[in-house]
């Protein structure tokens, strides 16, 4: 099992920081939530019930994404300008420059779809073009490790494409692909979460929490992705004060797809670590996965919205919305927590583990509802 001493590069941040961080981004969110959802209100940016997802009883305002997004990246600003703790390390400016950018990609797609509810096809434009501002930006998965011994490099085949300011942009080609499929995969798997009061706001907090302790282990050593990773925990945390059940707000398109995007973002960064956010995310992803196939037998769109998730089953089976988040949250930390001491050959057996177990509650939920119906 992995060490989970801290190495003596952590204590350079005091705690402090990572506190401030945590609570600011946490007080923030807070109080921007309050004005973007008067905003939405004025503007009639609303989710209105029905629908074959939707499951509230009232007009809901939408826009949360916008109040995560200037909470985040406000707190992130201050350490930027005023301290040396984010570019003290592995995270360059481009890397930030990158990741803002998507950011505000996924904000004015989101706005855009929260009102005018768009095509698929237009919703699909600002996702990937999030994805493609961290690919330039330079942030990629040169290599992954494989559970038989060794590394599986992706950073063989590269092209620079141009030299600026000294700095050269390359296309790296499987690097580039890999990371455009995980940060794409990451946003649709949030996106499609999103079905119950603070859900993925919830798990997103939990998950923003454990890449913030990995980035602090001493085999990663990284103390600036941690102050990223509770940054962003921070704003989430505080935007759920507001959109736990009953939720008076929600993240809209823009917030639920920008919970992949920097869980995506941030497993990168913190080196590599894929195989610790498939553990955090990986029953959310497992249920899209096992969603898409049931669709395609039944010849139906695959991002085609209904209640076959396992948070609708849940539901269907009699617990309440909050037992079913709680639940999830309890299945996210659990799995999230063993990162902290599994090494890669043990995080595959806890992804078969977890597999299995998604398998297990999708059959017996699938065998009680209908049974209920008969």
């Amino acid at each position: 099992m992995k060490s989970c001493n801290f190495s003596l590069l952590t204590f350079h941040f005091s705690l402090y920081m990572y506190f401030l961080a945590f609570i600011a981004a946490f007080l923030l969110a807070v109080f921007f939530t309050y004005f973007v959802r008067k905003i939405a209100f004025r503007f009639n940016v609303v989710d209105t019930p029905g629908g074959e997802r939707k499951i509230h009883k009232k007009p809901i305002p939408l826009l949360g994404g916008l109040a995560i997004f200037l909470s985040f990246f406000l707190v992130l600003g201050f350490f930027l300008f005023f301290t040396d703790k984010i570019l003290a390390g592995q995270i360059l400016a481009k890397h930030f420059l990158g990741i803002f950018i998507g950011g505000v990609f996924l904000m004015i797609g989101g706005v855009l779809d929260d009102k005018y509810n768009l095509r698929a096809r237009w919703q699909l434009v600002w996702p990937i073009l999030a994805a493609i501002a961290v690919i330039v930006s330079g942030i990629g998965v040169n290599y992954v490790t494989n559970p038989f011994g060794g590394l599986v490099q992706l950073d063989s085949l590269k092209f620079v494409l141009f030299n600026f300011d000294g700095v050269p942009y390359k296309i790296t080609l499987l690097s580039d692909v890999f990371t455009f499929l995980w940060l794409m995969g990451m946003m649709y798997t949030t996106k499609l979460l999103d079905g119950l009061d603070g859900l993925v706001s919830g798990v997103t907090t939990i998950g923003a929490v454990i890449i913030c302790f990995v980035s602090l282990m001493s085999e990663v050593s990284q103390p600036e992705t941690a102050i990223l990773a509770i940054a962003l925990a921070g704003a989430f945390a505080g935007f759920l004060i507001w959109n736990f059940n009953p939720a008076k707000i929600f993240l809209g398109e823009s917030g639920s797809i920008f919970a992949g995007f920097m869980l995506g973002s941030l497993s990168i960064i913190a080196g590599g670590k894929i195989a610790t956010t498939l553990l955090i995310m990986g029953l959310p992803i497992i249920d899209v996965l096992i969603v898409i196939i049931q669709r395609l037998f039944k010849s139906k769109k695959i991002f085609a919205a209904d209640k076959r998730h396992l948070h609708f089953r849940l539901l269907e089976a009699g617990l309440t919305q909050r037992q079913v988040v709680l639940v999830l949250y309890g299945i996210t930390f659990i799995f999230g927590i063993s990162t902290l001491v599994l090494k890669t050959e043990g995080k595959i057996f806890a992804l078969g583990a977890l597999f299995l177990l998604a398998i297990v509650l999708t059959v017996v939920l699938l065998k009680r509802n209908k049974e209920g119906l008969e």
